[in-house]
């Protein structure tokens, strides 16, 4: 395809709304494992392609569970999780090209494990000993963002860095970059993302909003946050909108590789709504068994990300028995280097808050961290009492 067809009369092809997605939602993999095809998004996927997807995704679940039982276990102070959300994360994430730069939220794991970042690095930012203490140079993968909506404009005035350093449109694919910002359906809610739309919109700016609408925003429904689907805000603000089948990984990937294409090319923002669910809790302090029906947790399951995959590779021959235990047998390596690692992780120095709090540190600062200092030394006294 073209980037002129994923112009802003894109949703013109997609009809009215549904509860269930509806028949605007481009997905190339059924729930069943079958191969569906849209014109506008369709491409070849080689059987690497295919297994990589389906192993990502499954080490990223198990990213996922390890952490939680971690918590569950006092490891971490607290995880959040994104349980049947691997493809919508795993088929962003392997849509970008080395010079792309992603925002996330704090669920990004997937998105993380794709950028390359060691998930141990993200174990200890939950477990509270650092600010999160990656690079984001080193993956173009930025911290994870806490505040809701706020990374968003982040990513837009990034974006429009990159435009005026003249990386986007030339034509050089090693050199054009693109962005893409992560948030939630809960976020759309707030004034920061729509003000990232007015500027992304303004300044044509080369950034993808990718909101990954998982039906909750902690405990208010999608219904209470929007008479519309998503997506179609996009041409409130003058740029196209998409829904995607986010537990769909080869959809998500063809429809964010063609808006993030769009991006470098020039023409500016996209906003790509991932239809999925969050099968899991919105944190681990949240009990969603109070706020929603089980009925419909179960009605997701079905819609898997991940056994869609594993039924399209053993239906077509693409993957034998060896494979699916191989991907086990790295999952439960991985689960073990995860449990192993987390509780090994060094506990910082209690004083080191204060060392990147300014460039030159006050006077002020210092007889704050001289005060500290002294009131933590109390309970060494007392301890040699």
């Amino acid at each position: 395809m073209t980037t002129s067809d994923f112009g802003p009369d894109l949703v013109e092809v997609f009809g009215p709304s549904q509860s269930d997605g509806g028949p605007e939602l481009v997905q190339l993999l059924t729930p069943e494992g079958e191969r569906v095809h849209r014109a506008e998004f369709d491409q070849d996927f080689s059987a690497d392609q295919l297994r990589g997807f389906y192993r990502d995704m499954v080490l990223t679940r198990r990213i996922d569970t390890e952490s939680t039982a971690l918590q569950r276990h006092g490891e971490l102070g607290i995880w959040a999780q994104l349980l049947g959300q691997e493809a919508a994360q795993v088929g962003s994430g392997r849509a970008l090209r080395p010079q792309d730069y992603a925002f996330p939220t704090y669920r990004e794991h997937g998105v993380a494990w794709c950028r390359g970042l060691d998930p141990l690095r993200l174990l200890g930012l939950f477990r509270g000993i650092d600010q999160g203490d990656w690079d984001p140079r080193e993956h173009n993968f930025g911290n994870y963002t806490i505040v809701i909506g706020a990374q968003t404009l982040h990513a837009t005035g990034y974006a429009m860095g990159v435009q005026r350093d003249g990386a986007v449109g030339t034509g050089d694919p090693e050199r054009d970059a693109a962005v893409i910002a992560y948030f939630g359906d809960g976020a759309s809610s707030q004034g920061d993302v729509n003000e990232a739309f007015i500027f992304a919109a303004s300044y044509n700016a080369p950034v993808v909003f990718f909101c990954q609408n998982n039906q909750w925003a902690i405990s208010e429904p999608i219904e209470r946050q929007t008479r519309i689907p998503l997506y179609q805000r996009a041409l409130g603000f003058g740029f196209p909108g998409v829904r995607v089948d986010g537990n769909d990984v080869l959809a998500t990937y063809a429809v964010t590789q063609a808006a993030l294409q769009r991006a470098r090319e020039g023409s500016g923002p996209t906003l790509v709504e991932a239809y999925t669910y969050r099968m899991g809790a919105h944190t681990t302090t949240d009990d969603p068994t109070r706020y929603r029906l089980s009925d419909d947790v179960e009605t997701w399951k079905l819609k898997d990300p991940i056994a869609r995959v594993e039924v399209y590779l053993k239906r077509n021959g693409l993957a034998d028995e060896d494979f699916f235990e191989a991907i086990r047998a790295e999952a439960d390596e991985l689960g073990v280097r995860l449990r192993e690692g987390c509780r090994t992780l060094p506990d910082p120095n209690p004083l080191s808050i204060f060392d990147h709090v300014y460039a030159e540190n006050t006077p002020e600062l210092e007889r704050q961290r001289d005060g500290y200092a002294a009131y933590l030394d109390t309970f060494d006294t007392e301890a040699a009492r």
